[in-house]
Parts: C-alpha cells; sequence; structure tokens
C-alpha cells in the first residue's frame, strides 16, 4: 500500500471524538478522549477495506485492556467458503472465534466508530474480551 492511501484515511474520518491517528508499524493506533485503540493490518493493507483484524483497545478512565479480531460480514462468508473447499471447519459449516466481533462495514474507521458505539452503549466490556494486567 502507497503512503497516499494510508494518509487519505486519516482524513475522511469524521467523528468529532477521534484526536490521533497514526502508525505505529505494524500498527495503526487511533486515539479518542475515552480510548486508544490499536489495529494489526496485514502488511500492505489498504485501511479502507480492512475486513478482518487483531485490535485491541486501552480505555483512558481506568487503563483497563481489551481485545477482539474484528471480522466483516463478507469476510466470515469468504472463509466459510474456503473452508468448504478445504474441508476446514466442518466443510465451512460453522465458524467460531473466541475473541471475534462481526461488524457490516470494512475499514479502521467504520470499526473504530463500532468501537465508539460500543462504548457508549456500555457493551464494549460484555462484547470485547479483557487482557491482563501489562
Amino acid at each position: 500500500m502507497s503512503v497516499p492511501s494510508r494518509l487519505g484515511t486519516l482524513n475522511r474520518m469524521t467523528d468529532a471524538e477521534a484526536i490521533e491517528r497514526s502508525w505505529d508499524e505494524p500498527w495503526y493506533r487511533v486515539r479518542t478522549d475515552r480510548f486508544e485503540v490499536s489495529f494489526l493490518p496485514e502488511p500492505g493493507e489498504d485501511l479502507d477495506t480492512v475486513c478482518n483484524v487483531d485490535v485491541f483497545v486501552r480505555l483512558t478512565e481506568d487503563g483497563s485492556r481489551w481485545s477482539a479480531t474484528v471480522f466483516t460480514l463478507a469476510e466470515v462468508e469468504r472463509l466459510m467458503e474456503r473452508w468448504a473447499r478445504t474441508d476446514e471447519a466442518q466443510g465451512g459449516r460453522y465458524f467460531w472465534c473466541s475473541d471475534g466481533l462481526i461488524v457490516r462495514d470494512p475499514g479502521i474507521d467504520s470499526m473504530t466508530r463500532v468501537l465508539i458505539g460500543l462504548l457508549d452503549s456500555g457493551e464494549l466490556r460484555d462484547v470485547l474480551q479483557p487482557l491482563g494486567e501489562e
């Protein structure tokens, strides 16, 4: 992925909460006044099309740390179709992930908005997996 496509994503997110977005490779970090989220995209992956990514969240209020693997619906379908051909997961009959969060839309900005919504609704601690102390 070229640097311009990375920078384009930085400027498109319109949520007033986002304070800072930056690369700390291999991590892409988004900081708000309430949390910092670290995404681990594949090298060269376009941030606007990320559909399967590990996410780590640190809440500002108490320093607690949370994790998830975020998938889009389309990515889950793609994986299950592949597994049907490779005979994984009973031939693609099921999808399971202990820390999975399925979202409708791809991209770091979209996923960040979902995390903001989970925090707003009080569901973040129910949906994401807690991580131990550092």
